[in-house]
């Protein structure tokens, strides 16, 4: 992913990580709410502890009272009050973990549905290991987050605002000692931020990158290995690594010195303090009077008010942590998706107009320039050129992946392109890549592609692209799995597969994007029969490579440098001394009889 999506401050990553928490959470706030109040009872149950313990001390301890009945009840009640306690909070802990889990399925789903639905210029930037990250391994901290902020931080806070309120009944001048805690774990949690903050995020980032590059070593292991380059990439791998321990290292280090270590330093201090100002506040006072119950409620008391601070602090690594994965999956979250018009407009022949149509990727480099082309209804239009001259630029238009300042330069049955219902565009208009991209699922489901096809529909489609032969000789015909990325099958097996599924839809235009270019020669045949029994029932427009797969098409469009240098069928195109096309022919020719002279003469694939 473009670097801009993960250059967030700690104060942006903070607000974004509750704004996200907080959309996601929305179904669930009544239980989040009641949550609340129970650990507020919760809280008070445990406050009650100290309180009956000075009560024992000043009432029948020290005085030497022995009402065993009543000394029974007290010890009870501290029993069951602290059970309570803990019976509460084990409740909502399973309570709130239900909302984080309950908010992280959203949140997953949300972005997963987000991603699908973004444009095609956002996935040109895009690395594939860095947005997996995103989808899987962040969202999957944001869990974290919620279990942190929902119970972890929201129980710390609701006992450390009761504990003092207990405190300040007992004695204000001991509870204003003890508030001294509040803002000195503060300072730690603050200073911790600032020196750690940055190596979080750093962390997460290489983090990301060792995964894009693993996927992407994975993904191109034979370009890989017969290049002889896996040492230079284990190299690579290996400076990323470091910097990931190097960066988590640091984080270890402020984990070490500023968390544990300090808030036990800071519990002593104030632990000291609180003892010496109650044998100051009791110097000259007879023992039986010094209110020993009350230095025991304020110990016990302190130590609660330490937990949650403790809790809090403990925490903060791993809520740092999620909080920057929840605002890298709201950065996510806020990238514009493609526009998905809902109207009326609807294919209804496939006629496609061009009306001098312009585009650039960057306003500086144009691609197209002024290209004018009717094409009618049934048409089987070819478009060739040297690489680079706008072929699959213009297929992306026709596609509508990137969006035109001027929608009426691009018209489908007399309509702006942009102006048609999607879901109507998306089942009008069908595509074979020139990389057919196959599921491990079985052969049904890369034809079908979630789509609610019967059988006769499945069979229909792989007879009109030729595939229905190899099909029928698999193992389980239709129903037989084919592995990842269609590990089972050829190439040209696989590029039939493709056209099978575009033809599935029953569009009324079928674009082809160098759908040959990587199949052998008998497969470019049948690909080719197939093409011109299509033809006059949907309108046909194929960029290629390989020029003998468009011979036969209507009319073929030459681009140059984003221009229409040529324009017309076969025959006419070859009459035109020095002209582009025929140059291409005999290029291509040229190099096949080399190639057929030669032991392998077997057909280049472009």
């Amino acid at each position: 992913m473009s670097s801009h999506n993960d250059n967030t401050s700690p104060e942006s990553s903070t607000a974004q990580a509750a704004r996200l928490l907080w959309q996601a959470a929305q179904p669930d706030r009544r239980t989040v709410l009641w949550g609340l109040a129970w650990l507020i009872l919760a809280a008070g149950l445990d406050a009650a502890g100290p309180v009956l313990g000075k009560y024992f001390i000043d009432r029948y301890l020290l005085p030497r009272d022995p009402m065993l009945s009543t000394m029974a009840a007290l010890l009870i009640g501290v029993f069951i009050t602290g059970s309570l306690a803990s019976l509460l909070r084990y409740w909502q802990l399973t309570r709130l973990a239900g909302v984080a889990m309950r908010s992280v399925l959203r949140i997953r789903e949300q972005v997963y549905g987000h991603v699908l639905r973004l444009p095609m210029s956002f996935f040109d930037q895009a690395i594939t290991g860095q947005l997996v990250s995103r989808v899987t391994n962040d969202t999957e901290s944001v869990k974290q987050l919620y279990v942190q902020v929902l119970f972890v931080m929201l129980d710390a806070m609701v006992m450390l605002g009761i504990m003092l309120v207990t405190m300040a009944l007992l004695d204000v001048r001991l509870m204003l000692i003890s508030a001294v805690m509040v803002p000195a774990v503060v300072a730690v949690v603050v200073g911790y931020g600032r020196l750690s903050g940055p190596a979080v995020a750093r962390t997460r980032e290489l983090r990301s990158q060792l995964n894009a590059q693993t996927a992407e070593s994975i993904g191109g292991m034979v370009a890989l290995q017969a290049t002889g380059a896996t040492a230079r990439y284990g190299e690579r791998y290996a400076e990323v690594n470091q910097a990931h321990y190097d960066s988590r290292l640091i984080e270890v280090r402020a984990n070490a010195w500023l968390l544990r270590p300090a808030l036990d330093l800071i519990h002593v201090l104030v632990l000291a303090v609180v003892i010496a100002a109650w044998g100051a506040q009791s110097e000259g006072l007879a023992l039986d009077a010094l209110q020993v119950g009350l230095l025991y409620a304020f110990v016990g008391s302190l130590g609660r008010v330490t937990e949650p601070l403790i809790q809090l602090t403990m925490q903060f690594s791993q809520l740092q942590q999620a909080t920057v994965s929840a605002a890298r999956v709201h950065t996510l979250l806020t990238q514009a998706q493609a526009e998905r018009p809902h109207s009326t407009g609807q294919v209804t022949a496939g006629a496609v107009s061009l009306r001098e149509l312009d585009f650039a990727y960057q306003a500086e480099q144009p691609i197209l320039k002024k290209v004018t082309l009717d094409i009618a209804p049934g048409e089987f239009i070819g478009i060739v050129g040297p690489t680079g001259s706008g072929k699959s630029t213009l297929l992306s238009l026709l596609l509508r992946y990137y969006p035109l300042q001027d929608p009426a330069q691009l018209c489908v049955d007399g309509q702006p392109l942009g102006w048609l219902d999607e879901d109507a565009f998306r089942q009008a208009v069908g595509l074979v890549p020139q990389e057919p991209f196959l599921m491990a699922g079985s052969v049904r489901d890369n034809i079908a592609m979630g789509r609610p096809l019967s059988q006769e529909a499945l069979e229909l489609a792989a007879t009109q692209a030729g595939a229905s032969g190899f099909i029928a000789r698999l193992s389980e015909g239709y129903d037989t799995v084919l592995g990842e990325g269609g590990a089972r099958l050829a190439v040209g097996e696989k590029q039939l597969i493709a056209i099978a599924r575009a033809l599935a839809g029953q569009p009324k235009i079928l674009l082809l994007d160098e759908a040959t270019s990587h199949i052998d020669t008998a497969t470019e045949q049948v690909v080719q029969q197939a093409l011109q029994a299509l033809r006059g029932k949907m309108t046909l427009i194929a960029v290629a490579h390989r020029l003998s797969t468009i011979r036969e098409a209507d009319r073929i469009l030459v681009l140059q440098q984003g221009r229409v240098v040529e324009c017309g069928p076969h025959a006419a195109l070859m009459q035109i001394t020095d002209g582009v096309y025929r140059r291409l022919v005999e290029l291509q020719q040229l190099h096949e009889d080399e190639l057929g002279d030669s032991p392998e003469g077997q057909a280049p694939p472009a």
